[in-house]
């Protein structure tokens, strides 16, 4: 698992394009990914939209909608508690067609989606300008250690 986020952490790093559509891309990824279990994965087609109207990168929306995936058990409680405090009280899904199970399921669900949309974007927020400040270091670092080899075979 460590050398999976090592590999993760390697491959936004690399990721080409200005450092803030990367952590953009990143952003979106992880926050579209904080409401696509509800969705029975449909929410991962959001991302080509938003990574075009934000002008992100595709490659880093992907990296974070993976990532994501780790996260969201964790966050699944959470997205559900803020469900549950943006929707009405007597909030619930009732279709006659449907037994009562999966009118309950899709009840759960709509919780879930609500509180991943809030959850997700102040996630996104919160990580976007960490994630910026290290893949400006990462890029200045790379730049110097270029420049020193240059530097070297020149002599």
């Amino acid at each position: 698992m460590k050398r999976w986020f090592k590999y993760q952490a390697l491959k936004l790093v690399r990721t080409r394009g200005e450092v803030t559509a990367v952590a953009r891309g990143f952003c979106i990824g992880l926050a579209i990914e904080m409401f696509t279990l509800p969705t029975a994965g449909l929410a991962f087609f959001l991302i080509f939209p938003f990574v075009f109207l934000l002008r992100g990168r595709l490659a880093s929306a992907f990296i974070g909608f993976v990532i994501g995936k780790v996260v969201y058990l964790p966050f699944a409680v959470l997205n559900e508690r803020v469900g549950h405090w943006l929707l009405p009280e007597q909030f619930a899904v009732h279709f006659h067609v449907l037994p009562d199970w999966l009118n309950q399921l899709l009840t759960i669900n709509l919780y879930l989606i609500a509180g991943g949309i809030v959850d997700g974007c102040i996630l996104a927020m919160i990580v976007y300008f960490p994630l910026k400040k290290v893949l400006l270091w990462v890029q200045k670092h790379r730049r110097e250690k270029r420049r020193r080899a240059a530097h070297i075979i020149a002599d």
